[in-house]
């Protein structure tokens, strides 16, 4: 029975802290029935047995509506207000003092935009607070505490919202309207200026085409001649066969030449001879 006692209420707690937003600590709001209940029984401490129940720890709540209506009891809620004047005071607005269910259910309010849950022991109470959505209730029985399962009501209340949440409101359809405008406005201002850009570097390129072209044009007036074409490298071909003969043909001729000059110079030197003899006569003759 324990094991699925805690397993009803770990189903509750993730209920309301999915749909309804509840976050540790949780804060719990207490009357006087609830704190009577606590001591009488002696559930105590009351903030272990409340985490012990939900699983996270506890904050415990009450208000001055219940603390005036408990000491208005007499002698014997005495120590059950002593202990509610521990507890922190949840704000209440109340001049004049009401019963703690009124207060308490002013306290929460339409939404419980405080995210409390409720402990009483009051039937009347518990039935209030099953209508509120996203009020979840805990009671005691005897030695132990209950959190009551989510209501119908409060699962429809969960679906509607969840509804609403996967549709867009007006004022979110009307921001996207608007932001769709920018963007379409902005892209086309954005294409309009990269067409300019694109339009100014084709005409730079096309100035600059036509310059290169004018200094190529000059130059190839001025310096640059075709060359005509000329015969093949020598060192590039293959030798003739006939080579080595036209070296041995030259040989012979220089050495001929060289034989015909020493001739030639001995012939000369043998006609001056006899022309100095033939000099030399003729002047003996004179002489004589």
């Amino acid at each position: 029975m324990k094991v699925k006692k805690q397993k009803r209420h770990r189903r509750a707690v993730r209920f309301f802290t999915a749909c309804f937003g509840f976050r540790e600590p949780f804060k719990v709001l207490c009357d006087g029935t609830f704190v009577y209940h606590l001591l009488a029984n002696r559930i105590t401490p009351a903030d272990t047995a409340l985490a012990n129940t939900l699983g996270a720890t506890v904050k415990i709540f009450t208000t001055r509506c219940v603390l005036a209506e408990l000491k208005s009891l007499g002698e014997l809620y005495s120590e059950s207000f002593n202990a509610a004047c521990n507890l922190i005071i949840a704000r209440c607005d109340h001049e004049k003092r009401r019963s703690a269910v009124a207060c308490i259910t002013e306290v929460i309010g339409e939404n419980n935009s405080e995210h409390f849950f409720v402990a009483t022991q009051d039937a009347e109470l518990r039935k209030k607070m099953q209508e509120i959505p996203g009020v979840p209730v805990i009671y005691a029985l005897r030695n132990s505490l209950f959190l009551e399962r989510p209501s119908g009501l409060q699962h429809q209340f969960a679906k509607a919202a969840e509804e609403e949440r996967s549709h867009m409101t007006k004022l979110e359809y009307k921001m996207l309207k608007k932001k769709k405008k920018v963007a379409i406005e902005e892209a086309a201002d954005a294409s309009d200026a990269n067409e300019s850009d694109v339009d100014h570097m084709l005409d730079t390129q096309v100035v600059m085409a036509n310059i290169k072209r004018d200094r190529t044009n000059v130059k190839d007036q001025v310096r640059f001649k075709r060359n005509k074409a000329k015969g093949p490298n020598p060192l590039s071909c293959k030798k003739k066969k006939t080579d080595g003969k036209k070296k041995t043909d030259g040989n012979k001729n220089a050495s001929s030449e060289k034989e015909s000059k020493i001739v030639d110079n001995s012939t000369r030197n043998r006609s001056r001879k006899r022309k100095r003899s033939r000099k030399s006569k003729n002047v003996t003759e004179a002489t004589v």
